[in-house]
């Protein structure tokens, strides 16, 4: 196995003291060291291979170059796993190393956790979670940055999609192709519980804000909590027997939306044919329908890699402070125009 050259080495290979080694591969400026022998010193280091000892430099500067990432359940769910792809190309880009822990359903093991990475000396505390909601965390030592990504907790800065934004558009975008009819599935007033959502009221409140400005209401409802495919195929069943007049459904997230396609194929349906379908999250299955399904989609690479940059770069985050990033629609093929009649 080789060793890891030194500046002791790299002085040996171009003539030079080790103080202007060192000064010259730290970035000293304003130092009287000639550009003739900072090039000696940089060839030599090349030569050599040489690379900084991460332990001396971080003795040397108190930072580890590391940051802490602690999850409920994103490390393994693909539907989140683009919060870690962002982190780590954002912490890779600035020459940082990512700890990963995870707790999931055990909110016991954080505390733990949290003092393992601190042991660790990392340089900042990123928290994930998979499903925005509210959570208490431990507290951490005065002067450590740290913030919530998809989640919120008090006294921490917090990354949140802007789902206010996104229940607009997605009627707009309804709207726009033509309804005026529009079913919605997926209602719950649980919902309201910041321990069980952080920010599915303000989609509600979008999606409210824009029927209203149009003056319009939902021309039917199903309330549901459990947002999965049965609800959705429930649901449709629900609105064709009461004989609802829509002519679009707005589903709570991709797989109620996927319950709803099977309840209209049944039906005899067609989508978008004879019932427009759009909704929330933009998970894989999305793809996978046919029509493949238009919606909104949860921006988790983008709030994965904004939580290192605030980490590493600017002033301190301001606690209890959210930073909305945006959900992009993505237009597929399940919007089109109202059949006539």
């Amino acid at each position: 196995m080789n060793k890891r050259a030194t500046q002791a080495d790299v002085a040996r290979e171009a003539g030079l003291s080790v103080t202007t080694v060192s000064l010259v591969l730290n970035g000293r400026e304003n130092t009287r060291i000639s550009e003739e022998a900072a090039a000696r010193v940089r060839e030599a280091a090349e030569r050599l291979n040489y690379s900084p000892d991460p332990t001396a430099r971080s003795l040397r500067t108190g930072k580890t170059r590391s940051l802490a990432f602690i999850s409920d359940d994103v490390t393994v769910t693909r539907y989140a796993s683009a919060m870690i792809r962002g982190a780590l190309d954002a912490a890779e880009e600035r020459g940082y190393t990512i700890l990963m822990a995870e707790v999931g359903e055990h909110p016991e093991r954080l505390e733990k956790v949290v003092d393992s990475m601190l042991e660790r000396r990392v340089d900042g505390l990123l928290f994930g979670l998979m499903s925005a909601r509210r959570v208490d965390l431990p507290a951490l030592p005065r002067g450590k940055r740290a913030l919530l990504v998809n989640g919120t907790s008090a006294g921490l800065p917090s990354i949140l999609p802007a789902e206010h934004d996104a229940g607009q558009a997605a009627v707009r975008r309804l709207l726009e192709a033509g309804h005026r009819r529009i079913a919605f599935i997926g209602r719950s007033p649980r919902v309201y519980d910041p321990y069980l959502s952080a920010t599915i009221p303000q989609r509600y409140a979008g999606i409210d804000a824009a029927l209203a400005a149009a003056g319009l209401r939902f021309a039917d409802e199903v309330e549901g909590h459990e947002w999965e495919p049965e609800l959705g195929y429930r649901g449709t069943r629900r609105l064709l027997e009461r004989a609802a007049s829509f002519t679009a459904i707005l589903a709570a997230n991709d797989r109620v939306a996927f319950g709803a396609y099977q309840a209209l194929q049944e039906g005899g349906l067609r989508v978008p044919d004879d019932v427009a379908v759009m909704s929330f999250d933009d998970e894989q299955l999305a793809t996978y329908l046919h029509p493949a399904l238009t919606t909104m989609r949860l921006p988790y690479r983008e709030m994965g890699s904004l939580g290192v940059r605030m980490l590493l770069e600017g002033e301190e985050p301001v606690p209890d402070a959210a930073t909305l990033v945006p959900m992009p629609l993505v237009e597929r093929e399940s919007v089109g125009p109202p059949r006539e009649g």
